[in-house]
């Protein structure tokens, strides 16, 4: 740092820039998160005992919950409207649970 050679003072532009990319990476940091929790809850309902059909149910539906909640959070991180065609994508480890675990 040089005393007489202050440095010049930030651009607003440069910070919502920087503001826009960091949403942009905390939204895709909550989407991977949340949607590695679904899938972890749509593999532990293919570990339940087949003859409990309500646990592996439950678990599907909590991951589908999830699934959900995950694109919802990550719509509203990247100031997107909340209801929106986006949502349905979390139904998706639902319905690839309910394939995978009840009728394989």
């Amino acid at each position: 740092m040089d005393p007489n050679a202050p440095r010049k003072k930030t651009d607003p532009e440069d910070l919502l820039r920087l503001e826009r990319v960091q949403r942009r990476v905390l939204a895709a940091l909550t989407l991977t998160t949340v949607l590695h929790l679904a899938v972890g809850l749509i593999i532990a309902a293919d570990h339940v005992d087949p003859d409990r059909l309500d646990a592996q149910l439950g678990l599907i539906a909590i991951g589908t919950a999830f699934g959900v909640a995950g694109i919802g959070a990550t719509l509203a991180l990247l100031r997107r409207p909340m209801l929106s065609w986006w949502l349905l994508l979390g139904l998706l480890p639902g319905v690839a649970g309910v394939w995978w675990v009840c009728l394989s």
